[in-house]
């Protein structure tokens, strides 16, 4: 399947229906007088989040999408038929913006979720509303109104709790498929990962979590160089970082800095987020070498370093350890500053 994290799209909500200009003739009722309904609304556009969808291919090639227009009133002051909404299913995660300001208007995270994106237009009304005292018979009725048009950008942001970032051939997609089901292609060469891969890893208590293999990260992503620009907004969703060095590289040290400067130029808070970080294909390297190592990545970084090889599985029961306290940790956090707030209000009240 085709990943496709992007579009433009244009939506058109229904115009209104017209109202109706008629009068009653009816047996027995002389002075029927006006009885033109009014027009119905016009049908209108919403975005809808759905949990089995994980791309924007099926707005590549399908650029337009229209809602019904509202019917003309009728005789008898029948109100005309409201026009049929129209839902698009989009992906969860999915951000709306207006293509000509580049306002955010919505942010489609939860399952479910629906956002209006172009409002139908109101029907006109009939003549019957027009009737009064000095006009007896009147013979006008109003339009409907015209629906909204927008032009639209959606950019998906991939919803995963740990993005494992790091250069090119550092093993992520080998660690993702070790933890998880997820297969996705693995090659000793670089750039083998040209999408992000999203792979669920169960934790002890039966809950899952999704693993969110981010490629293309090379010295100067954040300018567009390699496929790092296209990806790293997917990081902006994470949670939690889990940064993969290769223990067999040239430079690891500099392959660690390298992460690190494109994180922080990129903005958005993506330095500041916590990471984990791992020292990947253990088994390839000599012991003596393996200590140094991690003594100079433990005194760069003042926090522990994993040893891990995602190939023979050695140290990965102990890094997701460490994933799920600090997943827990965060948690808490976000639980403790979501009450906080409500504590102080409700001593306010109380000392008031």
């Amino acid at each position: 399947m085709q990943f496709i994290d992007q579009a433009e799209i244009q939506v058109q909500a229904g115009d209104g229906g017209d109202g109706l200009v008629a009068f009653r003739r009816e047996k027995y009722v002389p002075t029927g007088g006006p009885s033109g309904g009014n027009g119905g609304r016009g049908g209108s556009v919403f975005l809808k989040a759905v949990q089995n969808l994980q791309t924007l291919l099926d707005f590549q090639y399908n650029h337009i999408f229209k809602a019904d227009n509202g019917a003309r009133g009728g005789p008898n002051n029948r109100t005309g038929a409201a026009g049929r909404d129209r839902v698009i299913e989009v992906p969860c995660g999915t951000m709306i913006y207006n293509a000509d300001t580049n306002e955010l208007l919505g942010d489609l995270v939860e399952p479910e979720q629906t956002f209006c994106v172009a409002r139908g237009g109101k029907g006109g009304l009939g003549n019957q509303h027009f009737l009064s005292n000095h006009n007896r018979a009147p013979e006008k009725a109003l339009p409907g109104l015209p629906g909204d048009v927008r032009s639209l950008r959606l950019e998906l942001k991939l919803l995963a709790e740990v993005g494992i970032i790091g250069l090119p051939n550092a093993g992520k997609s080998t660690l993702i498929a070790a933890l998880s089901a997820a297969r996705p292609k693995i090659a000793n060469y670089p750039f083998t990962t040209l999408v992000p891969n999203l792979g669920v890893v169960r934790k002890p208590s039966g809950d899952g979590t999704v693993f969110a293999d981010i490629p293309g990260l090379i010295e100067g992503a954040h300018l567009g160089v390699g496929l790092g620009h296209d990806f790293l907004r997917h990081v902006e969703r994470t949670r939690l970082l889990l940064h993969l060095i290769d223990a067999t590289g040239e430079d690891p040290i500099s392959d660690y800095q390298t992460i690190q400067q494109e994180l922080g130029a990129y903005g958005r808070g993506l330095a500041d987020r916590p990471q984990i970080l791992a020292l990947n294909k253990i088994d390839a390297v000599e012991p003596d070498e393996l200590i140094a190592l991690v003594e100079r990545l433990q005194d760069l970084t003042q926090s522990a370093v994993f040893q891990i090889s995602a190939v023979t599985r050695a140290g990965l029961d102990a890094l997701l350890r460490k994933i799920w306290q600090e997943l827990e940790q965060l948690e808490q956090l976000e639980v403790d500053e979501a009450v906080a707030p409500l504590s102080s209000e409700s001593r306010d009240s109380l000392l008031a």
